[in-house]
């Protein structure tokens, strides 16, 4: 049975706990403004030497990451920031290093291959593998737009920068790379992952070793199925990107119709 956490707080089970993973875009922010009870929460553990890691589905390296948050407000915490950027780069120049790419996604995301930005070709037809960070702008409600633009190039292996299928920016709800990624599978192209749920993205971001971890997120497609891929322990933000589902429904049913298990909830996370 999961345990709510709304009038008991994170507080009440910390001590628990030897490591967190704390998702950003709908635990920490909505995309346009800082959640002050989710500060608060990152100021407790630090108060009280608990590790945490800022892990996110962010297409873009950790620096870019962290910019978006000092800018918010977040003023401490940078070196906590990891992104599946980050890993799927990390990857990226170990293993494709001399690649040509064609980079799906908007122009915004060009940080995430600066380094390797003469590999980027105009034309998908001349390109060793696809990029994938996201929606182009002028097709961003369309995903058959994708099926049929990538029907004729399944022999090529994409990378998904970020596997989340929808993200909320505020309240306006937008498709994510994860989305064209699933796309690409069902039309039987090969995708290579980066960030939640998929398991090298915790261990590229901490030590996980002997220690007793609490993944923190909303979505339970990536932070919840993650969580219990590695086997660790989990917070569901219920206020997040299904907190329509659950108003609609109850968290029971939700969880239920996810097939996920959690141990914890709460709507906002707070201390």
């Amino acid at each position: 049975m999961s345990e709510n956490l709304d009038d008991s707080g994170l507080k009440s089970i910390a001590s628990e706990y030897d490591l967190f993973f704390i998702d950003i875009w709908g635990v920490l922010h909505n995309g346009i403004k800082l959640y002050e009870n989710a500060v608060r929460v990152l100021e407790e553990l630090s108060k009280n030497k608990k590790k945490f890691i800022l892990l996110t589905n962010a297409p873009r390296p950790n620096l870019t990451v962290i910019n978006t948050l000092k800018n918010m407000g977040l003023k401490n915490f940078s070196e906590t920031v990891f992104t599946s950027g980050e890993a799927s780069l990390r990857y990226i120049l170990e293993k494709f290093n001399n690649k040509k790419f064609f980079h799906l996604g908007p122009p915004r995301d060009f940080d995430l291959f600066k380094k390797f930005e003469d590999k980027k070709v105009t034309d998908i037809d001349d390109s060793d593998y696809i990029l994938c960070s996201g929606l182009f702008e002028e097709y961003e409600n369309d995903l058959d737009y994708y099926k049929k633009f990538l029907s004729k190039h399944i022999s090529k292996k994409m990378i998904c920068t970020n596997p989340d299928l929808i993200v909320d920016r505020g309240n306006k709800r937008e498709y994510c790379a994860g989305s064209i990624a699933k796309s690409f599978e069902e039309i039987y192209g090969e995708v290579i992952y980066f960030g939640k749920p998929h398991p090298p993205i915790y261990e590229l971001a901490a030590n996980v070793k002997d220690k007793k971890v609490l993944c923190i997120g909303d979505n339970l497609n990536t932070d919840i199925k993650g969580a219990v891929i590695q086997n660790f322990d989990s917070l569901l933000i219920t206020g997040g990107i299904h907190r329509q589902e659950i108003l609609k429904s109850s968290i029971v049913n939700v969880l239920k119709n996810y097939d996920a298990k959690i141990n914890y909830f709460q709507k906002e996370l707070k201390w």
